[in-house]
């Protein structure tokens, strides 16, 4: 089957280039299980959830001239075995030569002959554990008719449902003049459409000063954010190479709710101030010059979901609305609860902070939301000019109970946010079975310090634990 790009999609897709490949990653560590997960168990997995996202069987085509938007158009030549594939870290196995691994993997953008996405069975990790490590381009998820592969191989139980025979025949693809004629076609029976099309694509939107994409669209908010004006000047910004280094972080989600009942705020907000105090002292540690002025802009899209959906959702509904929201982070204060006070009114004034959906008030979603929803907050930001922040935020809701994939314990779960035009810092949080865990995207060489973020990330959230008491 045939079908054109979206606007949002198709800037998505030009919008990449090879030092800021536009992909949403996500890690997840499981736990071993006796027999081990075999690598023909986890394709056996993917294979069965495949007709929940059909994107991942279908490659873009694009149309000569750029006379109109790519299309998407079923693999005829689809390999399963080419898109999931195994590695071994070596002896001894250690977290620091996975994330090493992820950060190789996620440098190199994917084949765009082929349907955008791949997924690594990594092997040999310490501690009777394996990792599951995907990216899918931006285009391939837009959260409303096509989920993040992430979300629909996890399941609820153990026992894996049952699913249907998957019979897929390929639709045939069509000729490049089949290609040009529908373009043609289009251009007569809708010249307007076609025009802003193609000015899109000629413009390649390369300042990431594009629309806001539909999902989650709201006018106020957007004007509200544009009004802002340019991000304040930051290390954080400056050349991204094509190179990066990944960390993480994990801490206790009841942690953050006792801050968030001592100081009557949400726990986004206290997520927030900690990443503000780690970066404080970030910018301490290398000697940048910090005053009580001194703000790091982040953009953190908010997810929200509407009162009349909470039990209807499921694959292939929209699953979430994701608001643009711009916060200038105090990184001057060096009081953390002033630093948190300040966070929070910034969020209650912010239109859509009454129906938030944070790691409080977790909704219950057909498998699992994250991937997606961080895959949603990145598209939301990139239809922003990057020069409006310095960084990205994603934090996202996951499911507070325990999780599986093909039958396996899935243990913690990291996003790996791609890095935006000269942003050399990217952090997606997820909340999953009473934990916070970070995953931490950074370019190797503007910051080949990103180790000590975890750190600084526990100091953080200390200081406020410990004036909490």
């Amino acid at each position: 089957m045939v079908t054109r790009l979206s606007a949002s999609d198709a800037t998505f897709y030009h919008l990449e280039n090879t030092s800021t490949p536009m992909y949403v990653g996500s890690l997840s560590i499981l736990r071993k299980p006796r027999a081990g997960l075999s690598y023909e168990t986890l394709l056996a997995t993917v294979e069965q959830r495949l007709p929940q996202i059909p994107r991942y069987r279908q490659k873009v085509r694009e149309v000569a001239l750029a006379l109109a938007r790519p299309v998407w158009v079923d693999d005829r030549d689809f390999d399963i075995t080419y898109h999931i594939r195994r590695s071994a870290l070596p002896s001894p196995g250690s977290d620091a030569q996975l994330h090493d691994l992820v950060a190789r993997l996620g440098s190199r953008p994917l084949d765009k002959t082929r349907p955008l996405w791949e997924m690594y069975l990594v092997e040999g990790l310490t501690k009777n554990r394996i990792a599951i490590y995907t990216k899918s381009h931006q285009a391939l998820v837009n959260g409303m008719t096509a989920l993040e592969i992430g979300h629909v191989i996890a399941d609820r139980t153990q026992k894996p449902p049952e699913f249907g025979e998957d019979i897929w025949i390929p639709a045939r693809e069509p000729s490049d003049r089949q290609l040009v004629m529908g373009a043609i076609g289009e251009w007569i029976t809708r010249p307007t459409s076609q025009l802003a099309a193609l000015r899109d694509t000629v413009t390649e939107v390369a300042t990431n000063a594009g629309e806001l994409a539909a999902v989650g669209r709201r006018v106020a908010d957007v004007a509200r954010t544009v009004a802002r004006g340019t991000a304040p000047s930051s290390p954080l910004n400056t050349r991204v190479s094509r190179n990066r280094r990944f960390s993480v972080a994990e801490h206790r989600l009841d942690d953050y709710r006792m801050v968030r009942a001592r100081y009557d705020c949400d726990v986004n907000d206290v997520v927030l101030a900690v990443v503000a105090g780690a970066l404080r002292n970030w910018l301490l540690s290398r000697g940048e010059p910090v005053t009580p002025s001194t703000t790091v802009r982040a953009m953190a899209p908010m997810s929200v979901y509407p009162d009349a959906e909470l039990d209807t959702a499921g694959p292939g509904q929209a699953i979430s609305e994701v608001s643009p929201f711009l916060v200038d982070l105090p990184v001057g204060e060096g009081n953390a609860v002033v630093r948190l006070s300040q966070i929070a009114h910034a969020t209650e004034s912010h239109s859509i902070a009454a129906s938030l959906v944070d790691a409080r008030t977790i909704v219950t979603l057909s498998g699992f939301a994250p991937p997606t929803l961080h895959a949603m907050g990145i598209r939301v930001a990139t239809g922003f000019s990057a020069r409006l922040f310095n960084l990205l935020i994603t934090n996202v809701p996951g499911a507070q109970k325990q999780m599986y994939v093909a039958g396996t314990k899935l243990l913690e779960t990291y996003a790996v946010p791609p890095l935006l035009h000269n942003q050399v810092l990217a952090i997606g949080v997820t909340s999953y079975n009473g934990m916070l865990y970070f995953g931490i995207n950074a370019d190797r060489d503007a910051m080949s310090d990103v180790d000590v973020l975890p750190s600084l990330l526990r100091e953080s959230l200390e200081e406020l634990l410990e004036a909490a008491k």
